[in-house]
């Protein structure tokens, strides 16, 4: 008896079940994917659109669809969708600025017995022709340029180094390039000197490092001047981070070298109030077999001094590196750095920090 009664509840848990399975929406779609194919960057947006029925026995209600980048919106029916009733998702793409393959996909979230469902679109964008001002977005007065910056990144102390930079004219009349005023480290000159009409030239800058005198970051302007005009918004930036060459020091060299040890890496002067100073120092030791030379000390701002009680220092002996911090026109919380280069050849470039929350 039990066991019959045992069957009855099991069959009428299955039928309980297979009626709530029927009872739930079903979304079924035409296609699940969609190749628009090749087409041109200029052509703008490109849309389809996948449709989908219900075939459940109650309503469809799609709780959210989702693209997987910006560059594809979805739009999609917002009312239910009755039994047997069908709906659609409008996907478009958008290839501006993004040539080449893609592939993305959009994610349908709904109330159906397949809760999630996946839709893809495919394709190829042809990049469209630049215009002259997206390939020369900088200008120079009457000249258009790809960057108004050179930069020499790395650069060893006795190293000369030489790049070009192109200059378009797209004006109707020649311009003639000359110079007001260039670094002494640096030498530059324009080819030709008359640029012609929608025509082309090159800026040739070479930089000697050894002239530089510094190590460390160094940044400078070439200033031009255009048909004689003195406009001194028509410049490039010159920058360059001056290395000591450690090249031929041999294992012996090495060890006997300097060695640059800080007491410690960063302090926090904690609160301070707007106006305030603070002083703090860092201990600075060689920990190496001859002479440790600081080379350059910089801060990242104005705000923040660093004294160097002196720049040699022997083995075995340390000194003091005051920093005092300003926090006179701040507020907030403030970190600031300082660069201390040494001839140590394992850790030439060590950066110190000092940190603080500025109230008024």
């Amino acid at each position: 008896m039990k066991q019959l009664v045992r069957l009855f509840f099991a069959i009428g848990l299955v039928a309980f079940t297979l009626t709530a399975m029927a009872q739930k929406p079903q979304i079924v779609f035409e296609n699940l994917e969609h190749d628009f194919g090749g087409f041109k960057e200029s052509d703008g947006v490109q849309t389809t659109t996948f449709k989908f029925t219900n075939k459940g026995e109650v309503p469809l209600v799609l709780s959210n669809v989702r693209a997987s980048c910006g560059c594809t919106t979805p739009k999609w029916t917002r009312e239910p969708v009755a039994p047997n009733g069908s709906g659609e998702i409008q996907v478009s793409y958008d290839p501006r600025n993004r040539p080449g393959a893609f592939n993305k996909t959009v994610m349908v979230s709904s109330n159906a017995e397949n809760g999630t469902t996946v839709l893809r679109i495919t394709g190829r964008v042809e990049e469209r022709e630049r215009t002259l001002a997206e390939l020369y977005p900088r200008q120079i007065g009457s000249l258009r340029v790809k960057t108004n910056h050179i930069s020499f990144a790395r650069v060893t102390e006795n190293e000369v180094k030489t790049q070009d930079l192109e200059l378009v004219n797209d004006t109707e009349k020649p311009i003639k390039v000359g110079f007001r005023t260039v670094p002494g480290h640096v030498t530059a000159k324009v080819e030709p000197e008359t640029i012609p009409a929608n025509g082309k030239g090159k800026l040739v800058v070479t930089y000697n490092a050894k002239e530089a005198n510094t190590y460390g970051f160094a940044s400078h302007r070439i200033y031009l001047s255009l048909d004689g005009s003195n406009d001194y918004r028509a410049s490039i930036g010159v920058s360059a981070t001056i290395e000591e060459d450690f090249s031929n020091l041999s294992a012996e060299d090495l060890a006997k070298a300097p060695v640059a040890k800080f007491s410690e890496a960063a302090h926090d002067f904690g609160e301070l109030k707007q106006g305030e100073k603070k002083d703090h120092t860092f201990n600075l030791t060689n920990d190496g077999k001859s002479e440790l030379i600081i080379r350059n000390v910089r801060s990242s701002c104005g705000c923040t001094a660093v004294a160097p009680s002196k720049k040699v220092i022997a083995p075995g002996e340390s000194v003091p590196i005051k920093v005092t911090f300003d926090s006179r026109g701040k507020r907030g919380r403030q970190s600031k750095s300082i660069t201390v280069i040494t001839n140590d050849p394992k850790t030439p470039t060590s950066m110190l920090r000092v940190s603080c929350n500025i109230t008024t």
